[in-house]
């Protein structure tokens, strides 16, 4: 089967083959040496200095490290700017409340491009903001959300910008020193092809271990962890079979030309499904320039719904994603991360024939 939901992806076999690594205490040196190696794979991802920056592993998705970054970044005495222009950046205000973080948010209609004004404008309205929340690559629309100048407006203010990068960390530009971020979330599962049950966060340590942040979680207090880490220790079991994965996942990451790489390969893959479905009549919801190369959204076609065509896509091997909220109905996702080929994107192409023009389809 064919994945081409937004995680989990399809394994290579190497990968797979990791999962069935020895089994370790996650007390032992043994263990100590795989988590270090991850800390640093991480790290190397974007080029970031061990010095400065702190990559600091949990046991669960990608939604775990994004609400570890919040909780565990933002000053008791402080508010919380989450700008939301889909599920994921809603969510994030939905983390604040429950840890009773001060926060201001700047709604945007789904898919919609930042509103930099507003964002401007709340900041000088509040001035008790201290961090700004945002999702990177919001998979409800597939936007791919600018960071570059919100970095400086978040820089010119004196606030530190918190990155939901769960479904772009690997696939897209992320500058974390000119952007001026501060931290970001990711998780295996996705654009480094690793399997589900480990997320992380990428944090500066000046940020991460200051005495200003009480914490507010136990068992996602990133200071805590990051300690423990550092000492080649861990605060709580780590996956460890999961934690094999990731190494071999990053492993071939790098062997693979890392992620320039890998944002060229889900380019070509996305621009031949977008191109291939366009000429079937199948809208893509945004332009391509402003969509990740990690999934677009499309409308459903009339003649078709949801259900039926999910249903008639998976009995061909593919497994595509339904649009949330109010696009539950009228949207499906496709994803191009994982091990999968210009070949399957062919194929899931012919399925995309067979079903909307079946007396011309090959079959016929």
């Amino acid at each position: 089967m064919i994945l081409l939901n937004p995680g989990p992806v399809n394994l290579s076999d190497g990968v797979r083959r990791a999962l069935a690594g020895p089994d370790l205490c996650h007390r032992e040196p043994e263990f100590s040496d795989l988590q270090d190696t991850i800390r640093r794979g991480l790290l190397d991802v974007y080029g970031l200095a061990q010095e400065h920056w702190a990559a600091v592993l949990l046991a669960g998705s990608g939604t775990a490290g994004v609400e570890a970054m919040l909780a565990s970044l933002t000053p008791q005495k402080s508010t919380l700017l989450v700008i939301e222009n889909g599920v994921y950046g809603e969510r994030m205000t939905r983390m604040a409340s429950v840890h009773g973080i001060a926060c201001v948010t700047v709604p945007h209609a789904w898919g919609a491009a930042l509103d930099l004004k507003a964002v401007t404008q709340a900041l000088e309205r509040e001035r008790a903001i201290t961090h700004v929340a945002v999702v990177h690559h919001e998979t409800t629309t597939g936007r791919l959300n600018e960071l570059a100048q919100l970095g400086e407006i978040c820089r010119r203010s004196g606030a530190q910008l918190l990155v939901d990068g769960v479904s772009s960390f690997g696939a897209e530009a992320l500058d974390f020193e000119k952007w001026g971020i501060a931290a970001c979330a990711g998780t295996a599962n996705k654009c480094l092809h690793g399997a589900p049950g480990v997320s992380f966060v990428i944090a500066l340590r000046e940020a991460l271990l200051s005495s200003s942040v009480a914490p507010r979680t136990l068992y996602l207090d990133l200071a805590n962890a990051c300690r423990e880490q550092d000492k080649r220790g861990t605060a709580f079991t780590q996956p460890v079979h999961v934690m094999h994965a990731l190494a071999r996942a990053l492993e071939e990451f790098r062997d693979a030309g890392g992620w320039p790489a890998r944002h060229r390969l889900y380019a070509e893959l996305a621009g031949a499904v977008r191109e291939g479905l366009l000429k079937l009549r199948v809208e893509p919801l945004l332009p391509a320039q402003e969509t990740s190369v990690v999934l677009s959204a499309y409308r459903v076609p009339a003649a078709l719904d949801y259900d039926a065509l999910h249903d008639a896509l998976k009995a061909r091997g593919f497994i595509i994603y339904a649009g949330q909220g109010r696009f539950k109905d009228n949207l499906f996702r496709i994803s191009t991360m994982g091990a999968i080929t210009p070949a399957d994107m062919e194929r899931l192409l012919l399925a995309f024939r067979e079903l909307m023009h079946p007396v011309d389809s090959p079959a016929h």
